[in-house]
């Protein structure tokens, strides 16, 4: 047997740049690092040597650098993916979120930590967690419940088990997430002699897994049954290149299509069965034919409580035929389960089911939807001197975009109005981490998703908490010339949150600036801000103006657009109940009322 003798390091980096996925591209594209002395000796070292042929980035955040990777992998559909490694200590925490975020999302990430001395001769090490109880843990036992698949490299050789196991999970479409990992420093600069096969280049196919025979014949004869179908379209539709499919399979068997947040752009808004948004932040017409529903089809689904409105909107659905290639999801809420790939299983649907139709549905209830968008995102009168609504500044970007544009957020308010407003024009054109809700994500998947797509027209939607709470990324991508539009839609705090207070019976508290414990009131120039880490930056005040900035953002570089919006408005119209627990006891008789109205809709799901 032929072998090589490498660090453990070395040998990493070398078979990660011969990953690649079935269209014969490289699995992952590169590596972001922040090193520090968990990481740059070893691993840095051996990426110096790689710098020609995987790339590796430096950011300004190890939590934002995931973070940057995690979009990336989305927006490229989960067929291209990239690492992310840190020093030990608070450089690997700060990586736990974004790991979290990957995992709820089923989005693949490799996580390389540095970790302890694996000899532990010069233990504590700088930055090491002691448990008194127990010397086998380290900080990075916090990626172990937010990893799909976690390892320690404590000796060189477990690189040649650990490395195909990372691989398998993430390309793996049921166990698909995020990979730790840990790699004990001194073991990075270990050599071994490691068989020259090991670093041959090898191909991932990412199986799309065929449906049961009893189950499949089950979904059939469920369909059929079935006078009023509806189909709730995840983000596993986009994951499994299945727009397309369900477009055709939607139009043959008369069956509506409503969206959740992940599903979103599944079918472009004008579409005759894109019956749009659907849950807590959905439209008027997508849950009314989903309460109108006898048989509800989730395909790559999770029924996260947003789309369910805490399931309240299905508590009188007598079926629920729930197709995914993860057993975990199809079973959710006494589901009948069809386990299966969503391209394979509507081929699969399509050849059984014939002459089925279902019943014709409104087409009116769509219009008189799009209509009242239409009214809420209409730029104001010229004469008003009130500050924007958010869904104003919505409206503004939505006539500025074209087919190439992708809208993006994360958290606060504009997750909510985007997923009822936004019109997408086609697959990708609408990218929400949703499953998380991560503040800090924006900025930075924003980038990730510019460099999974650079032909794309890149806008991302942050309220001006958020940009507070992770902005660093920005000054990456101006020095790395990735080009994208941020809108920064400042209601000065929390307004998101600060609405939900108030609607659950609370006073305003600790959510807008002016109702925080602040000695002096808030100063903060974004666009000053921005322009200081090299952003094309202006603030503007008014729907004009920002629509006349937005029509110069392609002219390169990052462009930050600021614009001042009033914190309280919603939309009202669409939408659905959200389980929020409102306290049982309180002086406020605001909560009180609150309360009651809280156990009555809890009467009304159960």
């Amino acid at each position: 047997m032929t072998t090589l003798r490498l660090t453990a390091a070395q040998a990493m980096v070398r078979y990660l740049e011969n990953q690649l996925n079935a269209d014969g591209e490289r699995f992952l594209e590169g590596i972001w690092a922040i090193f520090g002395h968990g990481n740059v000796a070893g691993l840095g070292e051996a990426l110096y040597h790689a710098k020609d042929r995987f790339p590796t980035y430096r950011g300004h955040n190890e939590q934002t650098m995931a973070h940057a990777a995690i979009a990336y992998a989305k927006q490229s559909k989960r067929k291209r993916a990239m690492a992310v490694t840190s020093s030990v200590g608070p450089g690997a925490t700060n990586m736990v979120t974004a790991a979290a975020l990957a995992h709820v999302n089923r989005l693949p990430v490799l996580l390389i930590p540095g970790d302890v001395f694996a000899n532990r001769g010069p233990d504590p090490v700088l930055q090491q967690i002691e448990e008194f109880g127990d010397g086998t843990l380290s900080a990075n036992d916090c990626f172990k419940p937010v990893s799909r698949y976690f390892d320690r490299i404590t000796r060189p050789e477990q690189l040649l088990t650990a490395l195909p196991r990372a691989f398998r999970t993430m390309t793996d479409p049921a166990d698909c997430g995020p990979v730790t990992l840990a790699f004990c420093q001194d073991v990075q600069a270990e050599a071994y002699d490691y068989p020259i096969e090991f670093f041959e280049p090898k191909s991932w196919i990412i199986r799309r897994p065929a449906p049961d025979a009893q189950e499949l014949k089950a979904a059939i004869a469920t369909i059929l049954a079935a006078k009023n179908p509806v189909i709730v379209a995840g983000g596993g539709v986009h994951y499994s290149e299945a727009c397309e499919d369900l477009k055709k399979f939607a139009h043959r068997f008369n069956i509506p299509v409503v969206e959740t947040q992940a599903g979103k752009s599944a079918l472009a808004w004008d579409d005759d069965m894109a019956f749009g948004p659907v849950g807590v932040t959905g439209s008027a017409s997508a849950n009314q034919i989903c309460e109108e529903a006898d048989l509800v089809i989730g395909i790559g689904t999770r029924f996260q409580d947003f789309t369910t409105g805490s399931w309240a909107l299905f508590s009188k659905l007598q079926k629920l035929l729930a197709i995914n290639v993860q057993p975990y999801d199809s079973h959710k809420h006494q589901a009948q389960s069809l386990i299966c790939d969503a391209k394979i299983a509507f081929a699969a649907l399509s050849d059984a089911l014939g002459a089925y139709k279902a019943n014709e549905r409104s087409q009116q209830i769509r219009s008189d939807w799009y209509d009242a968008v239409d009214a809420i995102t209409k730029a104001p009168k010229s004469s008003s001197n009130d500050a924007p609504t958010d869904m104003q500044v919505i409206g503004a970007v939505q006539r500025a975009a074209d087919e190439t544009s992708v809208v993006m957020c994360a958290a606060g308010t504009m997750p909510g109005e985007l997923h009822k407003l936004w019109k997408a024009y086609n697959p990708g054109a609408y990218h929400m981490e949703y499953g998380f809700s991560c503040m800090g994500y924006e900025i930075a998947g924003a980038m990730g998703i510019k460099m999974a797509q650079p032909e794309r027209d890149v806008i991302c939607f942050t309220g001006d908490g958020t940009y507070m709470m992770a902005n660093s990324e920005l000054a990456s991508a101006v020095m790395m010339g990735i080009d994208f539009t941020i809108v920064v839609t400042d209601n000065r705090g929390y307004g998101c949150i600060n609405r939900l207070q108030m609607g659950c019976g609370g006073a305003e508290f600790n959510n807008l600036l002016d109702h925080t414990l602040h000695k002096y009131p808030s100063a903060i120039n974004f666009a000053q801000h921005a322009a200081s880490m090299g952003a094309k930056s202006v603030h503007v005040s008014s729907i004009t103006d920002l629509e006349a900035e937005l029509a110069t953002r392609k002219q390169g570089g990052v462009k930050v657009i600021v614009i001042d919006t009033d914190p309280y408005p919603s939309t009202e119209a669409g939408g659905y109940w959200w389980d929020v627990a409102v306290p049982e006891v309180s002086e406020r008789e605001e909560v009180q009322q609150a309360r009651l109205a809280y156990m009555k809709a809890l009467a009304a799901r159960n």
